[in-house]
Parts: structure tokens; C-alpha cells; sequence
């Protein structure tokens, strides 16, 4: 998606979408499945992100959360063809979160006229929440 390039200083927001997670429960996730689990869920760039941190566990659940959020601007939940590594959370070198969508999610996002879905991540010791934003031009 292009990176907040407003076409003419407007937009329309399409889909909205928040989600909280407990960063125990992603935590007892990854070890009890532990790399099927993560495979299944995260793209190689979102497990490379997240294992590099020192505290892997709330970036993990903050990429859950985000994942989850999208699905809810996108309004189909994990159905209609839309998989796990379809909504993939990259970060900048500043760390500020963006969205990349791929497969049915993109396919979903097209027909539903999105440009763009913003996203915004925070934890605390307990939880990870995040919110996403679609928006069209």
C-alpha cells in the first residue's frame, strides 16, 4: 500500500478495527507450539523482528493484536480466504509499525476500494492492544 500518499489532501475512512491481548497467554502460545505456532502465524520478517528484541513475548502479542485489528477493518475475521501471513506488520528503522497486506487480504482490501491501513501499537507489562485504520484516497 502506498505509504500515506493522500491524492488529494482527502480520505475516507473505510474500515476501523482495535484489539487487546494478554501477552501471557501469545507467551504460553509460542511455548507450547513453538515454532509451528510461530510459522503458522508470523511471515520470517515479523519471528526475525520479534526474536531480536530482548523481551520477545509483547512484540509478539502486539503483532497479534495488529493482525487481529486489521481483520476487523477488513471485516471478514480469519475466513473468506484470508490467512494469518496475509496482514504482515513491518516496522521502520524509527520503529514506527506499517501495514502489508498480501493474498486474500489483499484481494479483500482492493475490492473494498482501501488505500491504506494505518496502525498503531503499545504494551504494558499485561497486555498488547493495537489499531488499524483503512483508509481510501
Amino acid at each position: 500500500m502506498p505509504p500515506s500518499s493522500q491524492k488529494n489532501g482527502r480520505c475516507r475512512i473505510v474500515g476501523l478495527g482495535t484489539d487487546i491481548v494478554e501477552i501471557v497467554r501469545i507467551g504460553r502460545m509460542v511455548e507450547r507450539h513453538g515454532e509451528l505456532f510461530l510459522q503458522r502465524v508470523y511471515t520470517e520478517g515479523e519471528i526475525r523482528y520479534c526474536q531480536r528484541r530482548k523481551e520477545c513475548y509483547p512484540h509478539f502479542a502486539g503483532r497479534w493484536a495488529a493482525k487481529e485489528a486489521v481483520m476487523k477493518t477488513l471485516g471478514t475475521g480469519w475466513t473468506r480466504g484470508v490467512g494469518w501471513q496475509d496482514i504482515e506488520v513491518q516496522s521502520a528503522k524509527s520503529g514506527q509499525p506499517s501495514i502489508a497486506i498480501h493474498g486474500g487480504a489483499r484481494d479483500h482490501a482492493n475490492q473494498m476500494g482501501i488505500d491504506e491501513i494505518l496502525i498503531t501499537i503499545s504494551h504494558c507489562r499485561a497486555y498488547a492492544t493495537a489499531t488499524a485504520v483503512a483508509v481510501s484516497y
